[in-house]
């Protein structure tokens, strides 16, 4: 079986489209400051000359990324700290492979010598210079790319991670102890809650940053029947879900924040029966959210502003995942408090 590269020498992906364009990117550049180099002055700049150096140095190129993608996961185990080494011996034996059909192609080929006249030897020993000064800083500057984006990618789910794992400490003592009251007069609701909780609290724990929209919505009304045993009759969901499919993905625990908010905010602090209304919904490549929830009687200042910590906390973690396209807005209208999101996300297949 094909061994993985090995973390701290990972060979760049030149079948993805980024790295080719910019491989031969580089290789025209390259031909194009050989060539000028032996031009003496720029009006005798000659477009075959030039012609040539690119289809020389564009064969080494490509030829190189080639063997290196189909070499670099079959490294013994052993070698894989010196993937960077091997590569560069890669790019070295493909110029040498290439030198060589040239000088075998003489004198016919001669005028593609960067320089007519020279010995074919030490022609064949400068391209392999050059060869390994150019290929050993591309090399370089792939591997240093490939190291930063691990990096990033690496403390960006760490960061995820740690934001979706806040769940607020209130509602996991009004939970217990709701669990303790209901042990002895209903052991059955007990149990229930029990369960529930731990759903909710292993979620917490997962390494996964995405789940599917179903997925989210199960956690969510764990959460919601743990709430009304809680509240009874005072708290009233209502669930819009248009053209929904199964295969829509959110970051996990995002809108069970919304809704515990909707209910610290707003629903406890009403002693009438209080509705919270999701609306879920995707339409040409947007899911979008809203989420109303009614406000508290002589609802102050510092009420709405709470609402802020997990909501940041979420519009972070969106962004993060889905880019500056992504949305979170709040507002008020009359007697509500709304929190609407959305973001971009292609399917696989239509609905």
């Amino acid at each position: 079986m094909p061994n993985s590269p090995h973390p701290a020498q990972e060979t760049p992906h030149w079948q993805d489209p980024e790295h080719l364009l910019g491989l031969i990117l580089v290789a025209i550049l390259v031909a194009s400051a050989l060539t000028l180099g032996n031009t003496p002055a720029l009006g005798r700049f000659s477009s075959v000359d030039w012609g040539a150096q690119v289809f020389f140095i564009l064969g080494i190129s490509l030829g190189s990324a080639w063997l290196m993608d189909i070499t670099q996961n079959y490294w013994p185990v052993s070698w894989q700290p010196y993937t960077a080494g091997l590569n560069l011996l890669i790019v070295l034996l493909c110029t040498a492979i290439a030198s060589s059909g040239v000088l075998q192609l003489l004198p016919l080929a001669a005028d593609a010598l960067p320089a007519p006249g020279i010995h074919p030897v030490q022609w064949l020993i400068r391209n392999e210079l050059m060869a390994g000064i150019i290929g050993g800083i591309i090399l370089r500057y792939q591997y240093l790319g490939a190291a930063l984006r691990r990096n990033q990618q690496a403390e960006l789910q760490a960061r995820i991670q740690s934001l979706q794992s806040r769940i607020r400490p209130h509602f996991l003592f009004n939970s217990m102890n709701l669990i303790a009251s209901l042990i002895h007069a209903d052991p059955e609701k007990a149990e229930t809650a029990v369960e529930e909780l731990s759903r909710l609290f292993r979620a917490t724990l997962r390494e996964t940053s995405e789940v599917s929209l179903d997925e989210e919505i199960s956690l969510c009304q764990d959460y919601l029947d743990i709430e009304t045993l809680r509240l009874g009759e005072r708290l009233q969901v209502k669930w819009t879900l248009e053209h929904i499919d199964s295969a829509l993905s959110i970051p996990l625990l995002t809108l069970q924040p919304i809704i515990e908010n909707a209910i610290y905010y707003g629903v406890e602090l009403r002693q009438e029966p209080s509705l919270i209304h999701l609306h879920l919904q995707y339409q040409r490549g947007v899911f979008s959210a809203q989420i109303t929830n009614p406000l508290p009687p002589l609802a102050s200042t510092g009420l709405t502003h709470g609402h802020q910590l997990a909501l940041n906390n979420i519009r972070e973690r969106l962004r993060a995942h889905y880019g500056e396209q992504a949305r979170l807005k709040t507002g008020t209208d009359r007697n509500e408090f709304t929190t609407s999101l959305s973001y971009p996300i292609k399917l696989s297949r239509s609905l």
